[in-house]
């Protein structure tokens, strides 16, 4: 059964982020003074006493957007409305009530779902003296808050509690029952169709699509239950360029979200254009991925007007280039899709999760030393002072990545060339070709090796 849906609506600038940021504990939607940050319906899967609601934010009713997007952000706040079990109404308690909210109030009134009015900001008990006019909006007495002083957000937990039907006995078990849930994050530099894909994966217009770059600024958490299979969160990202091409602040926390959203990650797909040159931005991107030891998939969009074009064209006359553009991610398995036609857009996704098990698996001892040993064998490190790099011993210390740790006689004698000739190896030897490994070097003596054997 789906979680119980929480929208936090709102005319502009009234702190719907910062409560969505802190009540999710985590700065996962942008905050300004910048009327119109948000766009997309931003959803976060949250557990309130003991049971789990999908809070989500919106778009400012009534902003006008830079880019003239306000019919497409009109329309993610419909959507969120239409799904809502619960409405939290915010107010800007230091402004009273303004047309728009008066206009913000009727909306709700007519969309008939329950509504809890939130007057935020009030940061002191000196700055609630406007809260009384606010019964004039028709949703009885509103509950204040200051979501960055931490005031009254107790309050607010435990009404948003009330508000809600209670749990079926059911309900409490599945919600008892729940593990952690994968978290794959779709990263690309601009207008590559992350958005697009993102809506067919999921079957709905959960994001706003438009051919003008840098629509999307927040990381979108979004909770995708198939038909078969395990759920798993799609996080939708920003669209990188290059830092000193950025517009604006809001550009640059945008990238910034990327990148925390490829560290939270347990897998990612890096979208590439098929039909541009992989460039600066795509190096970037895949350095950082690389840097982070994340399982990738590289996802190679509008292969449709691809064949379209050369009727006779395969992936495989692609995996030469990429790993020539890509060669820290050669290791990577490569997809061909299309966003706007659905086109292997599911299966991008399944080999996504793949990889993650993979990068979860451990590794028997006794295999991982024989790879070792093998290794060695075919190709030893440079000499250095007259002396060998040896490898005495390996064992798997982590998952995700799989880290292993050799004790060697010297790590100095282990250039990053052969780190990198051991890695390659261990993923062939191990099955584990297609995720990247992490190796750590400790100096040991064959008499210390005794205690780890």
């Amino acid at each position: 059964m789906p979680n119980p849906s929480v929208a936090i609506v709102g005319r502009p600038n009234v702190g719907k982020s910062t409560l969505f940021n802190t009540l999710a504990g985590s700065r996962i939607a942008i905050e300004a003074d910048t009327p119109g940050v948000t766009r997309d319906r931003l959803l976060y899967p949250l557990e309130v006493d003991g049971r789990y609601l999908d809070l989500v934010d919106t778009g400012g009713i009534g902003v006008i957007d830079s880019q003239r997007l306000e019919a497409e952000v009109e329309r993610q706040i419909s959507l969120a409305i239409s799904a809502a079990d619960l409405l939290l109404f915010l107010v800007d308690s230091r402004d009273g009530i303004t047309p728009l909210d008066q206009a913000v109030a009727a909306r709700l009134r007519r969309a008939g779902k329950k509504t809890l009015l939130v007057a935020t900001k009030v940061d002191t008990d000196r700055l609630g003296v406007n809260l009384p006019s606010f019964h004039a909006l028709g949703f009885g007495d509103p509950l204040p808050i200051s979501a960055k002083q931490n005031r009254g957000l107790y309050a607010l937990r435990e009404a948003i509690v009330d508000a809600l039907p209670p749990l079926a006995e059911e309900e409490k078990s599945e919600g008892e029952e729940k593990g952690e849930i994968a978290k794959i994050a779709l990263v690309g530099r601009r207008n590559v169709g992350k958005s697009t894909f993102v809506n067919q994966i999921i079957g709905s217009e959960r994001v706003i699509v438009s051919d003008l770059p840098g629509t999307t600024r927040d990381s979108l958490d979004i909770m995708v239950t198939p038909a078969i299979g395990e759920p798993f969160i799609l996080i939708d990202t920003a669209g990188l360029r290059k830092r000193g091409q950025m517009d604006d602040s809001l550009e640059f926390f945008g990238h910034m979200r990327t990148e925390k959203a490829v560290r939270r990650a347990e897998g990612v797909i890096l979208m590439l254009d098929a039909t541009d040159e992989i460039g600066r931005v795509d190096k970037q991107i895949a350095a950082y991925i690389l840097e982070n030891f994340k399982p990738c998939l590289l996802a190679l969009n509008k292969w449709d007007l691809v064949q379209a074009k050369n009727p006779g064209v395969k992936l495989e006359h692609f995996a030469q280039y990429v790993a020539d553009r890509l060669p820290g991610l050669h290791f990577c398995r490569l997809a061909a899709l299309s966003a706007r036609d659905g086109l292997n857009a599911e299966a991008s996704v399944a080999a996504t999760l793949d990889l993650v098990r993979q990068a979860a698996s451990r590794v028997g001892t006794a295999q991982l030393n024989a790879a070792l040993m093998a290794a060695q064998s075919k190709r030893a490190t440079r000499a250095k002072g007259g002396k060998l790099g040896r490898v005495y011993y390996a064992t798997q210390v982590e998952t995700s990545p799989p880290t292993f740790l050799l004790f060697v006689n010297n790590p100095s004698q282990f250039d990053e060339n052969y780190k990198r000739y051991l890695t390659n190896q261990l993923r062939k030897e191990l099955a584990l070709e297609e995720i990247p490994l992490r190796i750590l070097l400790k100096a040991s003596s064959e008499k210390e090796i005794g205690r780890y054997s």
